[in-house]
């Protein structure tokens, strides 16, 4: 005999807690807990690296997650403006530099900037530069098309009626239509800042001091020392949603704001 829908969708959900409790049994009868334990939640190894290093790492992370926003906003602004402007060549070379930037890994563009550079002209950005450009000229791309999204959303009645009243196409823009449309791209701003706190741990392939370390930097030391275990790169994880999980939360509360609001 046949299932109904309703058995169906019975079935499915009973299989998949069933699965669910497997293996959650499985982790917690066959884990070794208590090597676990000394490997990766060690107090001493904590309390030695906090909260010098660690601080100094974590604020790092946040200053090179900045400065790649800030250039990234400015960069990703300009794009979305040259991708909706009636000249053909900006469009063009918008197009070109999203699409080129969109399919770099960041990885080369650090490389480029730390090494490729310095060959090429015989001189070094400071790390903080590098990471600035680095992770703002990828994150313009991202952002820029975000932006453009966010432009075109605003009901094209808002321009037409700034336009009506005397004001300049551009004055039109920067006061009635931009601010409009960041409040629609604000939850996908957020994600983009999540995205680039993970991207800034590309630092570590230019070198650097105890000063600059960011928070992958120093759980890579930091598990290279004698009897650190896992503990380091723990710490290190825990860091990185210091950072991320508030994040995430406000970006789901820009989403059911902008829901109740479109209702």
């Amino acid at each position: 005999m046949a299932m109904s829908m309703r058995q169906r969708q019975r079935t499915s959900r009973t299989v998949q807690y069933a699965v669910l409790i497997a293996a959650v049994l499985a982790v917690a009868i066959f884990a070794d807990w208590p090597t676990l334990i000394d490997a990766a939640f060690d107090p001493e190894i904590i309390a030695q690296q906090f909260p010098g290093i660690i601080v100094t790492a974590l604020k790092n992370t946040v200053i090179y997650t900045l400065l790649g926003f800030v250039v990234g906003v400015v960069g990703g602004t300009l794009l979305a403006l040259m991708k909706l402007s009636s000249v053909a060549p900006y469009r063009w070379l918008a197009t070109v530099y999203i699409e080129v930037f969109r399919g770099l890994p960041a990885l080369l563009v650090f490389l480029a900037f730390g090494y490729g550079i310095p060959l090429a002209f015989g001189f070094r950005f400071t790390n903080y530069v590098t990471v600035m450009l680095a992770l703002g000229l990828v994150s313009a791309a991202y952002i820029g098309e975000v932006l453009r999204a966010g432009l075109q959303a605003v009901p094209k009645g808002q321009l037409e009626a700034a336009r009506s009243l005397g004001m300049s196409h551009s004055r039109a823009m920067v006061t009635i239509v931009i601010p409009q449309a960041l409040r629609i791209v604000l939850p996908p701003m957020t994600n983009e800042i999540i995205l680039l706190t993970k991207d800034s741990s590309l630092v570590y392939l230019l070198g650097m001091t105890v000063a600059q370390y960011e928070l992958t930097k120093f759980g890579r030391e930091g598990i290279a020392a004698t009897g650190a275990g896992l503990t380091p790169l723990v710490v290190a994880g825990a860091c990185y949603l210091i950072i991320t999980v508030p994040l995430g939360v406000l970006a789901r509360r820009f989403e059911n704001r902008a829901d109740k609001a479109s209702r």
